[in-house]
């Protein structure tokens, strides 16, 4: 799947970015939403930069997570401008805790939960950290995938700790995942 998301040209990338972000922005959970969750994408994954700044023109607090590696745990930090983020592991951008303050789970109105692959009933293969499976755990509001709609299958192998997205955003359309 990797493979097929890096054989995108940029402007194939760039267009279905752009179609998958107007789906997104059509939701009503998103137009509702005062406090997102969302992580800082890098090199092939869905441009999350663009959605950050919509949020930001639109008033909405944006929280990106702050993990812990050796706890697998993570947080989720409000930051109001891209200069609060730093360079970590993996080339992952997260806030700087200093500059940034931390936002409890309840306050988030919807999560936008990462991954490779997908299945329409919601379950995904995510970066293998099953950092999102253990914070999800304990998230009770909307979370959304986005992806590329070759990156939607019929089924991907999940466990009983693995827990679905309610939605899937792709550049062709909004799934709704239910069993």
């Amino acid at each position: 799947m990797k493979e097929k998301i890096r054989s995108l040209s940029a402007k194939q990338k760039n267009e279905y970015d752009a179609q998958i972000a107007e789906n997104l922005y059509a939701l009503p959970v998103w137009q509702q939403a005062e406090t997102i969750g969302i992580t800082i994408s890098r090199e092939n994954e869905i441009n999350t930069k663009p959605i950050i700044e919509k949020a930001w023109q639109e008033g909405k607090t944006v929280c990106v997570p702050k993990c812990d590696p050796q706890e697998k745990t993570m947080t989720f930090r409000a930051i109001r401008s891209f200069d609060q983020l730093e360079s970590v592991y993996f080339g992952l951008q997260e806030p700087i805790v200093a500059m940034t303050e931390e936002v409890a789970s309840r306050q988030i109105d919807v999560m936008i939960v990462p991954g490779v692959c997908f299945s329409k009933a919601g379950y995904r293969i995510g970066y293998g950290g099953g950092y999102y499976d253990r914070y999800l755990q304990h998230f009770w509001r909307p979370t959304i995938s986005l992806a590329y709609s070759f990156q939607v299958v019929n089924h991907v192998p999940f466990e009983a700790h693995d827990i679905p997205v309610d939605m899937i955003v792709t550049n062709e359309k909004v799934m709704m995942c239910d069993e």
